[in-house]
């Protein structure tokens, strides 16, 4: 029999938990809606339901894909077109916040419930004259408060871990894959720059290798190469590189994070490839930075650079390429920007906020929702949601703002090395629109689709990218060789 709890008793248990299940509806909403209906009132939407920007988007082309043919059923994450992005692009900075707030109402409603019975367990001794604490424990609205202040401090320490076991039921590999062995780097170097940063960098592979030089996504560091590494290094000369204020690199004391300034980064480690043609290869911001690149340093391109690898990035600002384009371009200026500089102001905040996101799960969650596509293993979620641990809230900031001026679609038709564009079929951070305009521009460009792949396709499909990137790399070379140079190095 159910015990018979009171008006009184029941709106205390609701509340408990109020201010954090409100937050957790909010939350749902904003990575579980559909946003169609959305984009039509916001304007921007075109007649086919596609939600990038109207200047950017083009005919569909034919592609390479690794996923099912057209006309295939959608997959569940696919059926929901959602707000959830990678936090990669600026759009994340309002997940940034609704996570951080979501943190914060479970410790409230921890709080709330853990006074409350504890405000209930002291009674008044009439003997005694004296209140004493006396808990009532048992099948009664007490105990009911209790549980739910005990099953909120579970989510609050130990969510993701709950979460890891659903997941493990229904993600792919339910034993798991073992987390990347990548061989010990070669050499290490640390480059002095004018800004006042200082590069890490480290190199794999023969030395006599074609050199390739890995440009991460921004809020991660050279680490999320792991899975290329371990199955491309013994082929190739890969040269990984921090980004300034992420890993092992450190700040510019200028606070420069603007995309030519990386480009300049960039520049100086291409220096380590010692003069042998390389290629640059770019995920996210590194592709954005590996365009910024060609349009400032266009003598590098067929030069010291003999080919450019171009994943899921996007040739301008990527809040106008990502899902929801018409509504986050409106929100751009008056809410995202704002909200930037609120961050880098509260950074340490956050930080301890990105902590509390990664040990309830939602952290987790909203890499699952926004990175991977639905065939991921646990190992990989696990491995991604990390790195936002290790990203200063503020830096990471800063280089959004970086991105919000950022635009070299101007740069595209010039680039005269072979190009390789890859792209998700999923990505909602940058929509495969953005890649289909990339691929229409550059003059000897190949393409392939991952699938079903969304911002991390590459880590999720680590096989099939390495093996059409090896394939791509080998096929420049091949064709390098056979190319007579002129006298400064430059193929003709």
């Amino acid at each position: 029999m159910l015990p018979a709890i009171s008006g009184e008793g029941t709106a205390h248990i609701i509340a408990s938990g109020k201010l954090a299940l409100a937050i957790a509806t909010d939350v749902a909403l904003v990575t579980g809606m559909r946003f169609d209906q959305f984009a039509r009132v916001f304007g921007g939407a075109h007649a086919d339901g596609s939600l990038g920007a109207p200047e950017m988007v083009v005919p569909p082309l034919p592609h390479a894909t690794t996923g099912d043919k057209q006309g295939r059923r959608p997959h569940r994450r696919e059926e929901l077109a959602t707000f959830s992005t990678s936090p990669m692009t600026p759009v994340f900075i309002l997940q940034t916040w609704l996570l951080g707030i979501l943190s914060a109402g479970l410790i409230a409603g921890v709080v709330y419930a853990a006074r409350e019975w504890q405000h209930r367990s002291w009674i008044w001794d009439p003997v005694h004259q004296q209140s004493i604490f006396s808990p009532s424990l048992g099948w009664n609205e007490d105990t009911a408060i209790l549980v739910a202040a005990v099953a909120l401090a579970l989510i609050v320490l130990f969510g993701a871990a709950i979460i890891k076991t659903i997941a493990k039921i229904s993600l792919k590999s339910a034993g798991g894959e073992a987390r990347p062995q990548p061989p010990a780097p070669a050499a290490i170097h640390k480059i002095k720059r004018p800004d006042g940063s200082i590069l890490h960098v480290e190199c794999f592979g023969p030395e006599d290798g074609t050199p390739i030089i890995l440009t991460h996504g921004w809020t991660l560091n050279g680490n999320a190469w792991k899975y290329f590494l371990r199955l491309m290094a013994g082929r190739f000369r890969l040269i990984v590189w921090d980004e300034p204020g992420l890993g092992r690199s450190t700040r510019p004391a200028n606070r420069d994070y603007s995309l030519e300034n990386l480009a300049g980064d960039l520049q100086a480690v291409l220096a380590l490839a010692k003069g042998r043609p390389a290629v640059l290869l770019g995920h996210s911001i590194g592709g954005m930075i590996t365009l910024t690149f060609s349009r400032l340093f266009p003598q590098e391109l067929g030069g010291r650079v003999m080919a450019l690898v171009l994943t899921h990035t996007t040739p301008t600002d990527p809040v106008r390429t990502t899902k929801g384009a018409a509504l986050y371009t409106v929100l751009e200026k008056p809410v995202l920007v704002p909200l930037m500089y609120l961050t880098i102001a509260l950074s340490p905040l956050f930080w301890l906020l990105n902590w509390l996101s990664y040990l309830n799960g939602s952290a987790h969650l909203s890499v699952m929702r926004g990175s991977f596509a639905g065939t991921e293993t646990w190992e990989q979620v696990e491995f991604a949601a990390r790195f936002q641990l290790h990203a200063s809230p503020a830096v990471v900031a800063r280089g959004m703002l970086g991105m919000m001026r950022y635009d070299a679609s101007g740069v595209l038709h010039r680039i005269n090395v072979p190009t390789l564009v890859v792209a998700g079929d999923r990505d909602t951070t940058t929509m495969p629109q953005a890649s289909d305009w990339m691929e229409a521009r550059i003059p000897n460009c190949q393409r392939v689709t991952l699938g079903p792949a969304r911002h991390l396709g590459h880590m999720e499909h680590n096989e099939f990218y390495c093996t059409s990137v090896r394939l791509f790399v080998e096929e420049c070379g091949r064709e390098a060789s056979s190319v007579p140079a002129s006298s400064d190095g430059r193929l003709l």
